[in-house]
This record gives C-alpha cells, sequence and structure tokens, in this order.
C-alpha cells in the first residue's frame, strides 16, 4: 500500500511542475484598446498566436463599458460564441481601465466590438 501512494505523489509532483514549465513557456501580451463614444481607437489589430490580456480604457465615454472578441463569423448575439475569457473582469466605468482574464489566441479571424458603447465591429487578425 504504501509504495502504491508513493507512485501517485511522484506521479502528481510530475505533472504540476511540467504545468509550471508549460505556463513560464507561454509569454503574456498586454493589448491595450481606448473607447471614445460609440468608437474604438484601435479599428484593426494584428497578433500572432499566444496568450493575451485585454486591456479596454473608458475615455470619456461617460458610463460604462466592456469587450467582446467572437470569432469571424460566429453569430455575435449569442453569448455561447463570446470568447468569456476576453471579457473585462468588470465592467469599465468613465475614465478608467479594466483588464481580461489571460485569453488564447490561435490563427484566424475574430471580431471584437463594445455592446454597452455600442461601438462597430472590429477585425482581429492572428497570424
Amino acid at each position: 500500500m504504501k509504495k502504491f501512494i508513493a507512485v501517485i505523489v511522484i506521479a502528481l509532483t510530475f505533472t504540476l511542475t511540467g504545468q509550471a514549465q508549460d505556463k513560464m513557456a507561454k509569454k503574456t501580451t498586454v493589448v491595450s484598446l481606448e473607447q471614445t463614444t460609440g468608437d474604438f481607437s484601435q479599428k484593426e489589430l494584428t497578433l500572432k498566436e499566444g496568450n493575451y490580456i485585454f486591456e479596454i480604457a473608458n475615455n470619456n465615454v461617460g458610463h460604462q463599458v466592456g469587450f467582446v472578441l467572437v470569432p469571424k463569423g460566429k453569430d455575435v448575439s449569442k453569448p455561447e460564441n463570446h470568447i468569456s475569457t476576453a471579457y473585462v473582469t468588470k465592467p469599465v466605468e468613465n475614465n478608467t481601465k479594466e483588464t481580461s482574464k489571460v485569453t488564447t489566441l490561435t490563427k484566424g479571424e475574430y471580431v471584437y466590438f463594445c455592446p454597452l458603447n455600442p461601438t462597430p465591429q472590429y477585425t482581429l487578425t492572428v497570424e
């Protein structure tokens, strides 16, 4: 019985160490986006595959703003199509900034917009 428990502990330690190494190997980049009334200042983005945190600035919009990211071609009105990790962790108050969780993006096209502002849909391309 003691040998069996020792094997499990060693296996768990190896798994955790491997996960820690994977996280260290993947760099996270902050992408800063600014919203003004009815608009994002950045009309188009091109990024490389990787991990990103979206920082959304509310530049005197006068009310809360948010951020939605959806794979291009998916129905943006359906929350199940949204990349939920890209949502800001709370609505962005006037003249403040908020960030999303880490979001992993793979090659393809996405659209981003703010439903609270509201803004047009803009293109984010991942190469």
